[in-house]
């Protein structure tokens, strides 16, 4: 059991049957009454986010939330399918389950599935990867005095922006977790 009081960011508890994970909190000490916790929290199984307020003392269950690398196989047009390289037992996803991380990965590449009582809901690309750009404006030359950046399309669809001198077919290192162009490869 979890108390309130110790909320953390990450956090997964059961509330009402349902499964959260905490995305933001805040210990309030008002001047007058009792401290309470304010917490962001959102349901993992359908993403639905809300704001409570919480008594410090609230005690709830964490939820074990079970993690496997997995390799991503194909798209058939609806589900995007995933096998675990250890059982070769393939489960397929749908697009809500995969949308965050279906930006940044290829056919054959591995990306951790998040599970809850063996029900995957959430897919999750690796930290960096490594792209190839397939369109992109080409730079102007003198405009890199300012820092200047334009969007580039990589093979998987994503769009990132990217300084001047980076051009069609140059591969690029970027941060899944902030959509940030990093380096060229």
């Amino acid at each position: 059991m979890i108390s309130a009081g110790d909320f953390r960011k990450g956090l997964t508890i059961e509330i009402d049957g349902d499964v959260y994970q905490v995305l933001d909190f805040q210990h309030v000490k008002p001047g007058k009454g009792a401290a309470f916790v304010r917490a962001k929290i959102k349901n993992i199984m359908n993403g639905g986010i809300k704001e409570n307020t919480f008594n410090p003392s609230d005690k709830f269950p964490k939820a074990h939330i079970e993690t496997k690398e997995m390799q991503y196989l194909y798209n058939d047009g609806e589900l995007y399918y995933f096998m675990d390289t250890e059982t070769y037992e393939q489960i397929p996803l749908d697009h809500e389950q995969v949308e965050e991380a279906i930006k940044y990965i290829k056919d054959n590449d591995t990306a951790v599935v998040r599970f809850y009582q063996g029900k995957a809901f959430e897919v999750q690309a690796p930290n960096f990867v490594e792209l190839l750009v397939t369109h992109t404006e080409p730079g102007v030359k003198g405009d890199t005095a300012t820092g200047a950046t334009k969007p580039a399309t990589v093979e998987t669809g994503a769009v990132v922006l990217v300084p001047l001198f980076i051009n069609i077919n140059d591969k690029i290192k970027i941060d899944t977790r902030t959509n940030e162009y990093l380096s060229r490869v």
